[in-house]
């Protein structure tokens, strides 16, 4: 019962400060209880806790609470010495660069992919998302690359064990057809999505592994201009997962 007690409190500490970022303000109290569905009362005990660490202070005499900087300092000095975006940031940066597109750098956690870079495109209009979200491996251009990395059978195994939602009208929930599409994906070296995890949005991926971690890197953006740039978008993925097997190369050649 404790450890399912700080389980629960450590998400409702992180919906709490997540809350902040949607409401682009201060908020009550009260506010704050109703939009993570917390009693006040343990509202307030989270709210005291981070107020003494000095995560959050309180505004005015309305009680009104919002994060300090101490916050985005700690975030910022853990993302300045991440172990892998340090390395592949430059890459990233460049094949952002070069195509316009959104950038996704995602890793399989278990059952999901967990985004751990998002650099968005220059477009108007472009697909946007956050480091940190999380895509189911059947529907995500980046799950079904990091599926392509797995042996065969670990492979299958894995598409038996997890739940294949229709994300959307296009999105693939049979298992032997996702299991074809990999496998001829891995075969030809590169995996995409068209509107199977949004509508409107096509991916294109290719895998690659830094230090034996299996990765994906992904270019997303509208169907149409996804389509119109294909065969350009596809070679610049190229290029950027050469570039990143020759650094893995570097690495352990040391």
């Amino acid at each position: 019962m404790a450890g399912q007690d700080a389980v629960k409190t450590a998400a409702r500490t992180l919906d709490l400060l997540e809350v902040f970022a949607k409401a682009r303000g201060p908020l009550s109290l009260t506010e704050i209880a109703q939009r993570i569905n917390t009693p006040i009362s343990s509202c307030h005990s989270l709210v005291r806790t981070l107020q003494a660490r000095g995560y959050v202070y309180v505004l005015d005499s309305r009680k009104r609470v919002y994060p300090t900087k101490r916050l985005l300092a700690v975030a910022s000095a853990i993302a300045r010495h991440d172990p892998l975006l340090e390395k592949l940031a430059p890459i990233l940066e460049d094949l952002r660069r070069d195509t316009g597109e959104t950038v996704l750098l995602g890793k399989r956690q278990d059952d999901h992919v967990t985004y751990l870079e998002v650099i968005e495109g220059t477009h108007i209009v472009r697909y946007t998302s956050s480091p940190g979200d999380t895509k189911p491996l059947h529907s995500s251009t980046i799950g079904k690359a990091t599926l392509g990395l797995m042996e065969p059978a670990d492979r299958a195994a894995m598409v038996t064990r997890i739940e294949l939602p229709r994300v959307t009208p296009n999105t693939v929930t049979d298992r032997a057809a996702l299991l074809e599409e990999i496998e001829r994906s891995a075969a030809r070296g590169w995996y995409e999505t068209r509107g199977e995890n949004i509508a409107d949005v096509m991916a294109i991926s290719v895998s690659f592994r830094i230090l034996d971690e299996g990765l994906g890197v992904a270019l997303a953006g509208p169907i149409s201009r996804m389509t119109e740039n294909f065969d350009a978008y596809l070679a610049r993925l190229k290029q950027a997962q050469a570039a990143f097997e020759a650094l893995n190369a570097a690495f352990e050649g040391r």
